[in-house]
């Protein structure tokens, strides 16, 4: 039986549809007595603001099925009032006083919503888009212009409203609040709040939006007015951790500046991360545009502009040449800074010995802000920790974070680089003086210890990051796992997990917690604020560190220690939006470097359960016997899921479009395609309909398809050669193989119907050559019995699609192996029989070229295409989706294949070269190259 509240919600259904029948009439008493009656079931109403239990508007944690149902027809029927209830839950736990310690002044009130359990998914999927639009700018008003702090009830909501609905509700909010109020973000709690906002909940929005880069430009806006000013390190530093990210989400080219001219307005973190995340992109996912690729050599004077540094040998090993070949000529100037100090080491110990002896005049500080000069002060915490001698008590911390308190946020980064540097200069030369190396870094852990969480006056984020930027030192990694293993960050991060509720936060439904700002982000960081916080912490910010020390260890060979902080770090990596990215990218990053139980703890990092893994992907990446290569079985149902998940479907009324354009478009359809039958594991028809906020990394489940196949095709245990050969086994032989089953299964016919559709040159079925028989063998390790059935296509049809699966997934993975492809491709080309047999006339091999190069397409569907078409197929469908960087590589086909002796042969290289040639106006290397070869 339905309780109290929903049967009047039941009768306000039926007063509703009475007035939108009555045209809706704008009777104010109809329209104040249907108000009643939907507030009708309020208890224990009560004057005062502060009783929890003044309203409850609706029990939207308990309801059923049938009460939701009847709350979203209202919602179509009745939007105000509908958002209104919404509005008044949001709000019905009445206000408190937010008090911030000692940062609060005793006759200011800081008043904020008191917490409730935010509107559920299953809840706010149903309401009409009339209905979000109202609450979306209804919920601004308050988040943003209201007088009284708003709760994370109401800021999650608005987060999950926009991800429920990603095209219709998008914005991009520093423009939208703006237009709405010109000095709303003059606020500093609103653009705190905004900036929580994006890079704790919205990350992946802006970016399966594509604006990811358009919020990078209007952040970084936001980081050149403040890194110079001083006092505002809160909003600065969490501006410069959600660039950080953003440039991390980031899986194109992308230009530094919106103008493209100048010095960049980065941090110098930034731009050292924006070096690194080029490398990556480079080199796990190519340049597209030829454009960028003249464009590569300005970005990086831009970046180099305001940055002295270098990156280690070992880093640089696995940069792309391109990249690395950019950055050999840099000079190391770490001596010339090293020698600047020296000469400025008398004078900062002398400051700094007034400043921070434990009984130094606290007027001091004024003295030294206001008169010391530049070069001086980006050496106050080397002073420091000189001064320290491993002893916090040596030093005044109070007079310390004053002074870094008054600095601006750049400078406090220009010390903790330049604290770097010194500490490990000392370190060597206390070394050389016959110290012990335990004692040394005992030393050197406690005193950074002392400045991030004894007195919690330096961002440890930025200060593991200036770390690992000196791999190229024989201690620093050393110190940052001893950072990362002391009990302080472990216990943060444990309540931080603790706290956060679940790492899917739009499935948490219980009531959030509010954690105080000191104790979220530390002395520094809160300071004079009082603005509270909603998301942050300083666990949070280590998010996209951790990935980039992973990265770090293992340009250093530190697997294990790579292995073990995964495991120690992956509940807290579990929030990471970008951790399927991240998997993805280093697996490519590093392929071919990677030990098998590494490989195995990335993907642990995963939600394995929520992945759509072959079902024999673990017996795979766990094989007693690493050197067999799966089945081609594995490697079938692979391209299978692909072409149910990720090429387009076939139209039965499309017989034009070649096959190289759809494999082209695969991954920029807008609409995933329903597959027809489901495949291995859950049932794909329901997985291919899911929303967005369920899969925000990647975004889409046919990128989520595609990019788990790259994946698993990077983890397993196989060299890249006996995977290419393999797939390219596939593609030759999958035609006669699909429809010889199929012939058994139907009685022998040919199971060529007439009404099928294909796709359009250039792309192909399989089978062996001129004279040999139509009914060849079928490839031994498939089995076929039931493919056909899984994809809903005829063989013809599946068989011309698995050779376009092929080629875009091979488009997807390292260069390593597209060599291997251009190595088997052109072998088996070049033994073909009539190729090299040398007694047949030229008109028999120009007649058996002709039959060799029809268009695959034509060819499948009469059951004569060869071994030859299939591979120049694949070529296109492969070329058609590889971006232009790599293009670059394709001559090695036209080498492979000399000497070209025979007009036959040079037809062959033209048919699979053709498809490149609307590209070489743009690329002159390419065209040279090819030219060359």
């Amino acid at each position: 039986m339905l309780k109290t509240n929903h049967v009047t919600w039941l009768l306000a259904q039926i007063i509703r549809i009475e007035l939108v029948m009555n045209a809706l009439n704008t009777d104010s008493r109809k329209v104040e007595t249907t108000r009643k009656v939907l507030s009708f079931h309020r208890e224990d109403r009560s004057s005062d603001p502060n009783n929890p239990q003044r309203d409850r508007m609706m029990d939207y944690m308990n309801m059923d099925e049938r009460s939701i149902g009847m709350f979203w027809v209202v919602t179509y029927t009745m939007a105000q009032p509908a958002c209104e209830t919404v509005m008044s839950w949001l709000t019905s736990a009445g206000v408190v006083d937010l008090l911030q310690g000692t940062n609060l002044q005793s006759t200011e009130r800081y008043v904020g919503t008191r917490e409730v359990s935010p509107l559920p998914m299953s809840l706010l999927s149903g309401f009409s888009m009339n209905l979000c639009l109202k609450l979306s700018y209804q919920m601004e008003d308050s988040l943003f212009s209201g007088q009284v702090i708003p709760s994370i009830a109401m800021v999650e909501t608005y987060s999950r409203l926009l991800l429920i609905a990603p095209h219709s509700l998008f914005r991009s909010h520093f423009n939208h609040l703006v237009q709405r109020s010109p000095s709303l973000l003059s606020k500093p709690g609103v653009t705190l709040l905004v900036l929580e906002i994006l890079n704790y909940r919205l990350l992946p929005l802006y970016r399966y939006q594509g604006k990811s880069k358009a919020l990078m430009y209007d952040v970084t806006k936001i980081i050149s007015a403040l890194k110079g000013k001083r006092g505002d390190h809160r909003v600065f530093r969490l501006a410069e951790n959600l660039c950080l990210n953003l440039i991390f989400s980031l899986r194109d080219f992308f230009l530094v500046k919106r103008e493209g001219k100048g010095p960049t307005e980065f941090t110098e973190t930034l731009n050292r991360v924006t070096v690194i995340t080029l490398a990556i992109l480079i080199k796990t996912r190519g340049i597209a545009d030829a454009d960028h690729l003249l464009y590569l050599q300005n970005m990086l004077e831009q970046i180099m502009a305001t940055s002295q540094h270098t990156w280690s040998e070992k880093t640089l090993r696995h940069f792309p040449s391109v990249l690395r070949e950019a950055l050999s000529g840099r000079l190391d100037k770490r001596a010339v800074a090293i020698q600047a100090w020296q000469q400025a080491e008398t004078t900062v110990i002398h400051q700094c010995t007034q400043l921070l002896s434990p009984s130094a005049d606290p007027s001091y500080v004024m003295t030294y802000i206001s008169h010391s000069f530049p070069q001086h002060r980006q050496y106050l915490c080397a002073g420091a920790l000189i001064l320290m001698h491993g002893h916090a008590e040596n030093i005044n911390s109070g007079n310390l974070g004053r002074v870094l308190r008054e600095f601006s946020p750049e400078e406090v980064t220009s010390n903790i680089y330049t604290m770097v540097d010194v500490m490990l200069h000392h370190m060597q030369i206390e070394l050389q003086q016959g110290h012990s190396l335990q004692d040394l870094m005992l030393k050197a852990c406690a005193s950074l210890a002392f400045f991030v969480w004894t007195n919690e006056l330096l961002p440890l984020d930025t200060l593991l990051l200036a770390l690992i930027d000196r791999d190229d030192d024989p201690h620093a990694l050393r110190i940052v796992i001893s950072l990362l293993d002391r009990q302080e960050l472990q216990q943060r991060v444990k309540l931080f997990c603790l706290t956060r509720g679940h790492h899917e936060h739009w499935l948490y439904s219980g009531i959030f917690k509010r954690v105080e700002l000191q104790k979220a982000l530390g002395n520094h960081l809160s300071w004079k604020d009082r603005n509270p916080v909603f998301f942050d912490d300083i666990a949070a910010r280590l998010l996209p560190v951790i990935p980039l020390i992973i990265y770090r260890l293992i340009e250093n060979d530190a697997m294990d220690t790579a292995e073990r902080l995964l495991a120690v770090y992956s509940p807290l990596l579990a929030y990471y939006p970008l951790r399927f990215t991240f998997v993805r990218d280093i697996l490519a990053y590093f392929y071919g470097h990677l030990p098998g139980k590494l490989i195995v703890r990335i993907l642990n990092v995963l939600d394995i359960s929520k992945i759509p893994f072959s079902e024999s992907f673990p017996q795979q990446i766990s094989s007693s016997n690493p050197v067999m290569c799966p089945p081609l079985d594995y490697f079938t149902t692979l391209l299978l899921g692909i072409v149910n998940n990720v090429i387009p479907p076939l139209h039965n009324n499309s017989k034009s479009g070649s096959m190289g354009d759809a494999s082209n478009n695969a991954l920029r359809s807008a609409q995933n395609k329903p597959p027809a039958v489901s495949q291995s594991g859950p049932a794909n028809a329901s997985e291919g309909q899911k929303a967005f906020y369920q899969i925000q990394d990647p975004g889409t489940y046919t990128q989520l398809v595609l990019e788990t196949a790259v994946i698993e095709i990077l983890s397993l245990p196989v060299s890249a050669s006996q995977i290419v050969q393999s797939l390219v086994q596939i593609v030759v032989n999958i035609q006669p193989t699909l429809i010889q089953s199929s012939n058994a299964l139907h009685g022998g016919s040919n199971g060529v119907g007439q009404g099928s559709v294909l796709p359009t040159s250039p792309s192909g079925g399989s089978t062996d050559s001129l004279g040999a028989s139509r009914s060849t063998p079928s490839v031994s390790g498939i089995n076929t019995s039931n493919f056909a059935s899984r994809s809903g296509y005829t063989c013809q049809q599946l068989s011309c699609l698995l050779i376009q699966a092929c080629g875009l997934l091979l488009a997807q993975l390292p260069s390593d192996f597209h060599s291997q492809l251009y190595l088997e491709t052109t072998r088996i080309i070049k033994e073909n029989w009539w190729l090299t047999d040398g007694k047949r006339s030229l008109g028999e091999i120009d007649s058996a070229v002709g039959y060799a190069l029809l268009d695959p397409t034509w060819a499948a569907q009469d059951n004569t295409s060869t071994a030859i078409g299939n591979v120049v197929a694949l070529l296109h469908s492969f070329f058609s989706n590889l971006p232009q960087e790599w293009l670059e590589g394709t001559n090695v086909i036209v080498k492979q294949l000399r000497p070209v002796t025979s007009v036959a042969m040079l037809r062959i290289a033209f048919r699979i070269m053709g498809p490149l040639l609307p590209k070489l106006a743009n690329a002159h290397a390419l065209s040279t190259s090819l030219v060359d070869a």
